[in-house]
């Protein structure tokens, strides 16, 4: 676990980079699924609504961290497909510095059903981020701290040892590769880290296959992250247990990359060196902006409605 002290600076994030398919069923699949039956399923859903975004964790995560004004360096393998959401990129200002085109490849490909009740189906094709550990660390210079996010299986692997070896401290949010993981694997990464961050669903398997509880991976890094979606976070480090709360929306819409506006919050406060009550509720909060606009990346706001926002959420000026 690194112990450098930040100062504002760049970040630099390691993860997926997708084109989003979003289809929404008109119903709750819940309806639809029988208990007994789910050995021999055979299910198709009507999805009158569809429509293709710019995804992918590390894409969303650098979106999400330059409306709150820091440089976010996208380390990331894509496909010979990539013109439309480079131009995308290009016109955010967000960099493409660490960027790299596996020409043979697809670029990463994820399909999602969301119902009703905001459950979700995805199917995804990782295409080029098979390739992700082509990329190195070090090709990336002056970068305060790292996150190592959904990706390339063996690029996971690699960009975490890299930022223990240059002692870069960083996140690992191993997010919906966590699967990919058997026990030794993940406390690997965990004793590599400077923090955890994970959903509830995450931190249920983490903990089974890991045999460690909050506290045992408290104890090993600056803090361990567990979302709630709706009902806020809770932050565990060696001094305690800190609650955040949610910070309500005002409509619903869309929750696909609320968790990668979770992270980006959370490297916002990392960079700036805010405390653990504050950097919670950013991160909470952008996550709260984002599930009320379809699509990851088409949310907005200026830092003087980003404060406002939280001011009036939480009763205290940012």
């Amino acid at each position: 676990m690194s112990t450098t002290k930040l100062g504002a600076g760049r970040a630099l994030i390691c993860g997926s980079m997708a084109y989003d398919t979003i289809m929404v069923f008109q119903d709750r699949f819940r309806n639809h699924l029988i208990a007994d039956k789910l050995h021999m399923l055979n299910v198709s859903f009507l999805v009158p609504q569809m429509r293709r975004e710019f995804g992918g964790c590390a894409g969303n995560i650098a979106y999400n961290l330059m409306l709150l004004g820091d440089p976010g360096i996208i380390l990331a393998t894509v496909g010979h497909d990539f013109g439309p959401y480079a131009e995308w990129l290009d016109k955010q200002g967000v960099s493409r510095e660490g960027i790299t085109v596996a020409r043979e490849e697809h670029t990463g490909q994820a399909f999602i059903t969301t119902d009703l009740d905001n459950n979700q189906i995805t199917a995804f094709h990782p295409g080029a981020m098979g390739a992700s550990h082509r990329n190195r660390v070090g090709d990336v210079r002056d970068i305060a701290l790292g996150i190592v996010a959904p990706d390339g299986r063996q690029g996971m692997i690699e960009h975490a040892q890299q930022f223990a070896d240059a002692n870069i401290p960083f996140i690992f949010d191993p997010g919906q590769g966590l699967p990919m993981f058997g026990g030794e694997d993940l406390k690997a990464f965990i004793e590599q880290a400077t923090w955890v961050t994970v959903n509830e669903y995450e931190w249920s398997l983490m903990a089974e296959r890991t045999g460690w509880s909050e506290a045992d991976i408290a104890s090993k890094v600056r803090a361990l992250i567990v979302t709630q979606g709706g009902e806020g976070s809770v932050i565990y480090t060696q001094g305690g247990k800190i609650v955040i709360p949610p910070a309500p929306a005002r409509q619903v819409v869309d929750p696909t990359g609320c968790g990668d506006a979770y992270r980006a919050g959370l490297i916002h406060g990392l960079l700036h060196d805010l405390p653990w009550e504050v950097t919670g509720r950013i991160a909470s909060l952008i996550g709260s902006l984002k599930i009320e606009t379809r699509g990851t990346q088409n949310h907005h706001f200026t830092m003087a409605e980003f404060r406002t926002r939280y001011s009036a959420v939480f009763g205290s000026d940012l």
